[in-house]
């Protein structure tokens, strides 16, 4: 046996050799993170990252001849109108630039426009963008209207308040690998009563089926969730938990500050760069969780990126996706990436970066400086 190998066996069984997970156990991560989420309404965890209950929240809720309105700020309110319309609904959309938010002013004519709306589809804070939107006013506006209100909060749940029942949110999905450095592989969706009673009226919604949500109900929540129907993902369950717990022994409160200070911290940098600018033009529209930025005219995104981690592989740097690869840089701040010391230091790399390239670009010193004064500012505030 070699010294690798002899490792390998004795550390395998930190994560193999694990006692089963019990149905009591399972039961009290559910609630745990329905605490998180601000719910009192009974949750679902799927086993799969958290497309999966965004999906079967959609087919679940969504009938053949209703019309639902879908909020579009980033790639994910696409991917949600997609799977509306395979559902037989009509779509309204209604988008923003990716460079702000949606108002609620704007959901509120929308619905005027078309009251057989019935479903309103909407993200919270869409990490690839870099915007957050006003859930709360917007909720409101779909409460009034009678409509259900489904939330994907995969990025803003531990990074910015989540207020699932005060806000009237009908379907909130989160997920662990956000804010809260957690697994990718479950996920939880919070089902208001209002629709429990849409999703059984719907003869369309998935049964005997991994989308289903019909099924966990009747056979785990209406059992007293006593019982698994099947083989939990013991790993990430308990990663979960321990994601969870490490957010409440912080103080959500602490770690939404923390949070904030990065997205402060990062903007406020990168104004003082000169040649990059916030993509996100509004503070208040900007996510916690990820600052996306303009690359110099000229220059590749891509490039930047590119330059920047040649430079400190260790920074959380990234350039968008499709159509906007060339234009948008991404500065990931979220989970253990909210910190002061990695903020800093990416805006060291994207400095350095910008100089390999010939890009001209400000002296760091002053953007590190303001970076640091915007981070107290918050911190302390």
């Amino acid at each position: 046996m070699t010294a690798n190998t002899a490792h390998t066996a004795s550390t395998a069984p930190d994560l193999l050799d694990l006692a089963p997970l019990s149905a009591a156990h399972f039961a009290r991560v559910e609630d745990k993170t329905a605490a998180l989420m601000r719910t009192a309404e009974s949750v679902v965890t799927m086993q799969g990252e958290a497309l999966l209950p965004l999906e079967a929240c959609i087919r679940s809720a969504v009938r053949p001849g209703s019309t639902a309105l879908n909020v579009i700020t980033g790639p994910y309110g696409e991917t949600f109108g997609g799977w509306l319309r395979s559902c037989g609904a009509e779509v309204v959309t209604v988008t923003a630039p990716f460079s702000g938010a949606v108002g609620a002013e704007q959901v509120a004519d929308a619905l005027r426009a078309h009251p057989a709306i019935d479903f309103v589809s909407l993200v919270h804070a869409e990490a690839a963008t870099g915007n957050t939107n006003p859930v709360a006013q917007i909720g409101a506006v779909v409460r009034e209207h009678g409509a259900l209100l489904m939330l994907d909060a995969v990025a803003s749940v531990g990074a910015e308040p989540l207020l699932t029942d005060e806000w009237g949110v009908d379907l909130c999905v989160i997920g662990g690998q956000k804010a809260l450095a957690g697994p990718a592989g479950v996920s939880v969706a919070s089902v208001s009563a209002r629709a429990w009673e849409r999703i059984a009226a719907n003869e369309q919604a998935p049964r005997r089926s991994y989308l289903s949500l019909l099924d966990w109900k009747e056979r785990w929540i209406d059992g007293g969730r006593a019982a698994l129907p099947h083989a939990p993902a013991q790993l990430e369950m308990l990663a979960l938990e321990q994601a969870v717990d490490r957010v409440r022994a912080e103080g959500l409160d602490s770690a939404i500050a923390r949070h904030r200070a990065a997205s402060a911290a990062t903007r406020a940098g990168v104004r003082a760069l000169e040649s990059l600018a916030p993509y996100v033009v509004r503070d208040e529209d900007a996510a916690p969780v990820a600052t996306t930025l303009r690359a110099p005219d000229g220059v590749d995104a891509r490039d930047v990126v590119a330059a920047a981690l040649a430079a400190d592989a260790s920074v959380p740097l990234q350039a968008a996706g499709g159509a906007l690869a060339k234009e948008m840089i991404r500065v990931n701040h979220y989970g253990m990436d909210a910190d002061r010391e990695t903020v800093l230091a990416s805006l060291s790399a994207l400095v350095d970066g910008l100089r390999a390239l010939g890009a001209p670009v400000a002296p760091v010193d002053g953007a590190l400086e303001a970076a640091g004064a915007a981070w107290d500012a918050v911190a302390t505030g």
